[in-house]
């Protein structure tokens, strides 16, 4: 016996033409609209909500990448020395970034890692990691103070946190749009064993370069030394393979030009530079030395 539809319901049969190429055109143009706008979302919200996350989350992360690099770091002269800079610094910091939401001063530390790759870094943990490829390539105590200042713009922006974050919201956001890519634990534990081999974003290192030159000049009342370091190895980039630095961070001349217009819009001064520490040109010293060898 033949079926018979409820009323209003259209028939299908052969007739019925096919979906045409704009129809298809327009349905992948919505979906790739619902996916943008849920990843869009998601960072936003990975922005809005690390600002709410104390410091001592980040301190807590930091407990399983640190030792990594304590194994590495050599303690010598030449880390107490840097670490005496880096309190020099972080005494013009703001009580917001020099202390922990419990009161407490943080306890930012430099590790020194003696290996020739130019490089320096900002890991979880409050930790500032200085290579000896790149103090053998200071000329000054000023662009090291620089470069030490950048990486404490990091801690100050949050930027850990902020990869972090983001790295998470936007897999579980295209999770819930494509269906389960992992489960939250895997997302969590992939997300947070990537921070040790953080690569900012080129606004985050512009960030932390603002941070970097505002700490410089608060330190001797002037911006010398503020982009000797980036020029330098924007000339010296195919001499020295293992400048690691200028593969995570943006180009070094767009990186000196936008420090020299912060320079003169801020009205800072360029003065006399100031040596390095003996016990830091002693190091860079010896790094030429074997180089030459």
């Amino acid at each position: 016996m033949p079926i018979e539809l409820p009323p209003g319901s259209a028939a299908y049969s052969e007739d019925t033409p096919p979906a045409n190429n704009r129809q298809l055109f327009s349905l992948l143009l919505l979906f790739l609209l619902g996916v943008g706008l849920a990843v869009g979302i998601a960072l936003w919200l990975a922005g809005a909500v690390v600002w709410l996350i104390p410091p001592e989350v980040e301190q807590q992360l930091g407990r399983a990448i640190v030792p990594v690099f304590e194994a590495q770091a050599q303690p010598s002269d030449t880390q107490d020395t840097l670490n005496v800079l880096l309190d020099r610094l972080e005494a013009h910091l703001p009580d917001d970034q020099r202390l922990g939401s419990n009161g407490q001063a943080r306890d930012y530390q430099v590790l020194y890692v003696p290996e020739e790759t130019v490089n320096a870094l900002a890991i979880p943990g409050d930790r500032v990691i200085i290579y000896k490829g790149l103090l053998a390539n200071a000329e000054s105590e000023n662009e090291l103070m620089m470069v030490l200042g950048h990486e404490l713009g990091h801690f100050a922006n949050r930027d850990h946190l902020r990869g972090l974050s983001r790295s998470i919201m936007l897999r579980l956001s295209l999770s819930a749009v494509f269906g389960d890519l992992g489960s939250l634990g895997s997302i969590a534990t992939n997300s947070i064993a990537s921070l040790s081999n953080a690569q900012f974003s080129q606004s985050q290192e512009t960030q932390a370069d603002e941070v970097g030159l505002t700490l410089l000049e608060a330190e001797y009342d002037h911006a010398a030394g503020a982009t000797d370091f980036f020029s330098r190895m924007a000339q010296e980039s195919e001499r020295i393979p293992s400048i690691d630095i200028l593969a995570s961070h943006p180009p070094s001349e767009a990186r000196v030009r936008e420090i020299e217009e912060m320079i003169e819009a801020r009205g800072y001064s360029v003065e006399e530079k100031t040596p390095l520490e003996p016990s830091l040109i002693k190091e860079s010293d010896l790094l030429e030395e074997a180089t030459e060898t």
